[in-house]
């Protein structure tokens, strides 16, 4: 008698041949496992018999009718039953590991968008994606795209002020700047302001070679008015504290003032005729090919961005 305990496979035996032997034996037919197998007769009988030589034994009695399962046979199916079982589950272990993101992905965008975005695409991705881990940087548009191009950041959100964007880039909503000053402001009291009165308010404006800076001024020159800062700065906190706390007015687009617009301790107005509208692009790492992390935290930008001004190309701060 042949016991199951010294039946001795090869290391390198198939569990497709395991499989395949599982299915004889419930069917009770080469033919009509050879059909369920999706194979044919003749290529289903030499692995049979070939994993009988493996195991040293015969595997199965054949007769006029079919075939059954040997003494052998009977012994080791309930175990070739457990293994295909723990194969199974392997695999789903394993594709279910598959689908889980791992990285570390870096983010270079200018303060104002950095304000208000990343918080939430923190939030999303460490409930859904904790092995995802950001790293994020700060920068005026130049240092954004420097960054991207020498392989130092993997996402980049860039304001863009004039059409087409550049080879890469991809518009994912259009914003209006607002004039911002403290409460009771008088020149930011209405819904919106004329263009033209941003000659005569204390103006603090970013500095050459600033994209915001150029479109203002290149506004100004087309309405006739000369745009005199009393300050520079491209810094998000030092604009916010000079509006809040020294009765300046500094321009900026809502969604980087909306916890201080909430507390009360700034007001805006948006800039109408002409108006002052920037596209916010995504753009990639020239050195790098995008990976699964990459790609993710892509999603969630364009998705949370969608949220943010509601309804893109313009939403509720244009």
């Amino acid at each position: 008698m042949t016991k199951a305990s010294s039946i001795r496979l090869d290391a390198t035996a198939s569990l497709l041949r395991l499989r395949m032997f599982a299915v004889v034996a419930e069917e009770g037919s080469l033919t009509r496992a050879a059909v369920h197998l999706d194979s044919d007769v003749a290529a289903l009988s030499r692995q049979i018999s070939a994993l009988e030589q493996q195991c040293g034994t015969r595997l199965f009695n054949r007769t006029g009718r079919g075939v059954s399962l040997s003494e052998a046979g009977l012994r080791i199916y309930p175990q070739v039953q457990a293994l295909l079982a723990e194969a199974s589950l392997l695999e789903e272990t394993i594709r279910g590991q598959a689908d889980v993101v791992r990285g570390s992905v870096t983010l270079v965008m200018m303060p104002s968008i950095a304000a208000t975005l990343v918080g939430r695409v923190f939030t999303v991705l460490r409930d859904t994606h904790p092995d995802v881990h950001i790293k994020v940087m700060e920068g005026a548009s130049g240092k954004v795209v420097e960054w991207l191009a020498d392989g130092r950041a993997d996402i980049g959100l860039l304001y863009r002020y004039k059409l087409p964007l550049p080879p890469g880039e991809e518009a994912l909503a259009t914003v209006d700047a607002h004039l911002v000053g403290p409460p009771g402001d008088r020149a930011t009291a209405n819904e919106t302001v004329d263009f033209r009165a941003l000659a005569s308010v204390p103006l603090v404006l970013p500095s050459y070679p600033n994209g915001l800076r150029r479109e203002l001024d290149s506004l100004a020159r087309t309405a006739g008015i000369v745009l005199t800062p009393l300050l520079e700065s491209e810094s998000l906190v030092l604009l916010k504290s000079l509006a809040m706390n020294h009765g300046l007015n500094v321009v900026l687009s809502v969604h980087a003032i909306e916890e201080e617009l909430a507390a009360g301790k700034l007001q805006a107005s948006r800039i109408v005729g002409p108006s002052v509208r920037s596209t916010i692009s995504i753009a990639f790492g020239k050195a790098k090919s995008p990976g699964r992390a990459v790609e993710l935290v892509s999603r969630s930008i364009r998705r949370l961005l969608t949220e943010v001004v509601h309804e893109p190309p313009l939403g509720k701060f244009s």
